[in-house]
């Protein structure tokens, strides 16, 4: 490997080391999350989405530098310069520590990816699940506070009293 070919791939190796850090924090915070969501801790949680977004800024910002870095290298060792791929600059530099190191950090950009995905989605459906046991407990509420309608004798809506919430029978 060249010196050129050699600082272009040190360059890449660097940022997604840089990545692998921010994607292991950002993966703590999403372990976290979980936790925060089953307390109900408001506070704690809109702490912990700014940390995410910051996060999720820096994963951007890393990213389009990650983008570059690997389009330099593309370009040095004959690979697809439009749509570099990790996994096909390893085999380019075949033969050579660079190959097993960009294939190591893909599979552990791989294996972060893949547990932030499945945790988020965890946390999304157990969000999804207190907001519709939230909006069940405010329909019931609702259809408690508001007049009744019921079918007159005619098959037409007719209005119950305004102000309903039956609780206690008037009878007893």
């Amino acid at each position: 490997m060249d010196a050129t070919v050699e600082r272009a791939f040190h360059k890449l190796e660097a940022n997604l080391e840089e990545l692998t850090k921010v994607y292991r924090s950002l993966l703590d915070i999403v372990r976290k999350e979980k936790e925060i969501l089953l307390k109900a801790d408001r506070e704690a949680l809109d702490e912990s989405n700014k940390l995410k977004e910051e996060l999720l800024f820096k994963l951007r910002a890393q990213d389009s530098l990650r983008s570059r870095y690997a389009m330099d290298l593309a370009t040095m060792v004959g690979a697809d310069v439009e749509n570099p791929r990790l996994l096909e600059l390893a085999q380019k530099l075949a033969g050579t520590p660079a190959a097993d190191r960009l294939r190591t950090q893909h599979a552990a950009l791989d294996i972060l990816i893949k547990r932030i995905t499945e945790i988020n989605k965890e946390n999304e459906e157990f969000t999804k699940s207190a907001l519709n046991t939230l909006n069940g407990a405010l329909n019931d509420i609702k259809d408690t506070l508001s007049g009744k309608k019921t079918y007159g004798g005619k098959g037409q809506y007719k209005q119950g009293p305004q102000v309903s919430g039956n609780f206690v029978s008037k009878e007893a």
